[in-house]
């Protein structure tokens, strides 16, 4: 069972959630609802979960496929439900960038079995209702 910790540190509604291994992460509201901009707001948040953890299922499938990563990025946009509460993620883009000696139907093939097959994320996400679209983008190395 996993564990975190959360206290208030700042103001109203800033936060600091701690882990088990003591990897701390800093949240708060918008200022228009009363935070200080202290931290990430928390349904950012569940995009940043969704970006590492696809980042982890496809670099450690291009690396067991023998490919040459140099770097990595990843973009997401999510446009959220309007006029709702609560207001879930509705619309999720991801562009995967890659860059290096990297084969192309390799890349699309690792962003493809992370979205719909490995990350716990993404299908949280996908069952919550939200529409997950992606490309991927390779960078050849120069």
């Amino acid at each position: 069972m996993a564990q975190i910790e959360l206290k208030r540190v700042h103001g109203d509604f800033g936060f600091e959630a701690v882990d088990a291994n003591g990897h701390t992460v800093k949240m708060d509201s918008s200022p228009e609802s009363g935070g200080q901009d202290f931290g990430i707001r928390p349904m950012q948040m569940l995009l940043m979960g969704l970006a590492g953890c696809s980042a982890i299922d496809v670099i450690s499938i291009l690396k067991k496929q023998r490919q040459e990563i140099t770097d990595y990025k990843m973009v997401v946009n999510g446009e959220r439900e309007a006029g709702k509460e609560p207001s879930l993620w509705e619309d999720v883009d991801i562009e995967f960038h890659i860059y290096g000696n990297v084969d192309e139907d390799k890349a699309v093939r690792a962003a493809e079995l992370s979205i719909n097959k490995y990350c716990s994320v993404a299908a949280t996400l996908s069952k919550a209702g939200a529409a997950i679209k992606w490309k991927v983008i390779v960078h050849p190395a120069q």
